[in-house]
């Protein structure tokens, strides 16, 4: 392949429009049974999104195919894979890596520098305050501010757990970037920016999961989907559930089942591609200022091979 082939890609240019953030999820609900009315909607709707008849009936079966899954150590780390290959390995439920995928995305040959001399125009959201233990409130601190702005915050370096933008919607950067056709169907890309030390906390995701890393290091712990038993879930929602226990720093005096979950380490690199099997809980930890991307499957898990019994059936 030439010089000239491997060249970073030029910024196209562009005018950009302003672009607003989307409403934040109300805080709370008028009564009780309006917020349990909320809740059965949005469980209908994912469950007719993923074509399964229930979502609950969807998280029964990604537990219970976890217990035959073989224990492991280490996550696989591998090189770039092709769609068939790609979801022949998925169908096995296990975690892996893979490297090089990434590294051909524009946005990869880039510098962490054109965030502010590029994208300082854009609206973000910032996790901001103790965003860890209120990582799965609907009332979470954050604050609407610029990409610049935000680089500001953290440069000052004032708060004891950095400012966070995670789980945004950066349509300005992701044209930077080529995704795999690994699923059928994908939610958007989200992305996950911020300096050493952003942490998002213990939890899992009920759909399959794939994770660039463009710049930076990230430590990543991981758990399968059936030692949840051990951890202590709590609902934030039908696909997502988080755990109060920190693998980074165990209280067993307070979680003591926790003894019993197995917890993988895992080194992500720029140009990484982890797969998250849904159902797998994870922790993740900025080691260096990081930009990460993650897109969720919205189908059926492919560990479930199809889940022909899970398969929503239309009149």
């Amino acid at each position: 392949m030439s010089a000239e082939k491997n060249a970073p890609l030029p910024l196209a240019a562009v005018p950009m429009l302003p672009r607003a953030l989307p409403p934040r999820p109300p805080a709370e609900f008028s009564s009780a049974a309006t917020a349990l009315a909320h809740k059965q909607a949005r469980e209908e709707k994912d469950a007719q999104v993923r074509g399964v008849t229930s979502i609950d009936a969807m998280r029964v079966a990604i537990r219970q195919a976890a217990r035959d899954l073989p224990a492991i150590t280490a996550v696989p780390c591998l090189g770039m894979l092709g769609a068939a290959a790609f979801r022949a390995r998925a169908a096995l439920g296990l975690p892996f890596l893979m490297r090089g995928l990434v590294q051909r995305w524009p946005l990869s040959h880039l510098a962490p520098e054109v965030l502010r001399e590029q994208f300082s125009h854009v609206p973000v959201r910032a996790r901001v305050g103790d965003y860890i233990n209120t990582a799965f409130a609907a009332d979470r601190a954050m604050q609407d501010m610029s990409m610049g702005q935000y680089l500001d915050l953290v440069d000052e370096g004032a708060h004891v757990l950095p400012p966070y933008l995670g789980n945004l919607e950066l349509r300005e950067l992701n044209r930077l970037c080529h995704w795999p056709t690994y699923f059928d169907k994908m939610g958007p890309p989200r992305f996950w920016v911020g300096p050493a030390g952003t942490v998002t906390p213990l939890h899992c995701d009920y759909d399959d999961n794939i994770f660039a890393q463009v710049w930076g290091r990230k430590r990543i712990f991981l758990s399968p989907p059936h030692h949840d038993a051990f951890l202590y879930p709590c609902e934030a929602n039908a696909i997502l559930f988080g755990s109060p226990f920190d693998p980074e720093a165990p209280d067993f005096e307070r979680f003591p089942l926790a003894r019993q979950a197995t917890m993988i380490e895992c080194l992500v690199e720029p140009g990484d591609m982890l797969y998250v099997p849904a159902g797998w809980y994870h922790q993740v930890r900025a080691l260096t200022f990081s930009l990460s991307s993650n897109r969720w499957a919205r189908a059926v898990p492919l560990a479930l091979h199809g889940g022909a019994e899970l398969r929503r059936t239309e009149a």
